[in-house]
């Protein structure tokens, strides 16, 4: 029952979260929103949808293992596996324009929560501090000229067909991260696991889909750009806007082994990631071979 409650959540999750940004992209394009604004913004935190409404629902459910793995283990996923899988389609071209503004955020972001989370509490004070990074580099993002917005799809609806859809994909993605948190706690008790181990992996491969089904599609269009821009950008929103809102509806403790043994690989999986990034300013089929591997044995190590 707890199986087919996770697989009901992620579908839900898929759906849901299509609709409620194309929703959102048509709304915005008749409301004539800069298509800047509508990349950084609803794009982007569209597709993190999933990871932010199944955080706060694990929170509410008492499960912090779940709402703080979900977020560390959907950081490490996005690098080593989504990276991995799209360098392996297709060679990545990084784009020098923006790169050291958006891999300083993700380090600072990072090295931000680790700090927080050495303290074994995630409170309100320290969401804000979280949100009042993600406010700050949306504010530096939008600054930027158009030639850097993400590459968006605009939907051709009316208002109220926009609305419908924005509004039906947030209910049956709440319904997914609903489901998906429930199967998570069972699963966790029938296998004998701690919740964070289902949340860093299970949980968090499952709300990286869109994710995944972006950056793989973006690889094989021949946007690699597109591709590593959007893992970049979810990575930062994952710890600003994820855990900062998370925390703002219900403060959570930090598992001890997040802080003495995950953290350190999201950080790790981070500079990976950027060395990959300056060696000729392209990320190729080897290093994403070698990123999948590491994803791989990552695995590995929490099942031992």
């Amino acid at each position: 029952m707890d199986i087919i409650l996770i697989l009901g959540g992620f579908v839900a999750l898929l759906i849901g979260g299509e609709s409620l940004v194309k929703g959102a992209v048509a709304t915005a394009q008749r409301l004539r929103i800069p298509p800047m604004v509508i990349g950084l913004t609803l794009v982007g935190f569209g597709t993190s949808t999933p990871e932010l409404l199944t955080s706060i629902q694990a929170a509410l459910d008492g499960a912090p293992g779940i709402a703080v793995g979900n977020v560390v283990g959907s950081n490490i996923a996005n690098i080593l596996l989504i990276v991995g899988v799209s360098a392996l389609i297709a060679p990545i071209a990084v784009g020098k324009r923006g790169f050291r503004q958006d891999m300083g955020f993700m380090i600072g972001a990072t090295v931000l929560f680790m700090a927080i989370a050495a303290t074994g509490q995630l409170g309100r004070t320290s969401a804000l501090a979280l949100l009042f990074g993600l406010t700050l580099f949306l504010i530096l993002s939008l600054r930027r000229t158009d030639a850097d917005a993400p590459e968006i799809d605009t939907p051709n609806l009316s208002v109220p067909i926009a609305l419908l859809y924005f509004a039906g994909g947030l209910l049956i993605t709440l319904l997914g991260a609903r489901f998906l948190v429930k199967g998570a706690i069972g699963l966790a008790e029938d296998m004998g696991v701690s919740q964070a181990v289902i949340g860093l992996t299970i949980v968090a491969v499952g709300t990286s889909l869109p994710e995944l089904v972006t950056s793989v599609l973006a690889a094989r269009r021949g946007h690699s750009d597109v591709a590593l821009g959007n893992i970049v950008g979810s990575n930062i929103f994952n710890i600003f806007g994820i855990l900062g809102a998370t925390a703002m509806v219900k403060p959570i403790p930090i598992p001890a082994e997040i802080v003495a043994y995950d953290n350190w690989i999201m950080l790790g999986a981070s500079l990976v990631l950027i060395g990959a990034c300056v060696t000729h300013w392209r990320i190729s089929r080897r290093e994403g071979a070698v990123m999948l591997g590491l994803y791989g044995a990552y695995i590995v190590s929490l099942a031992l």
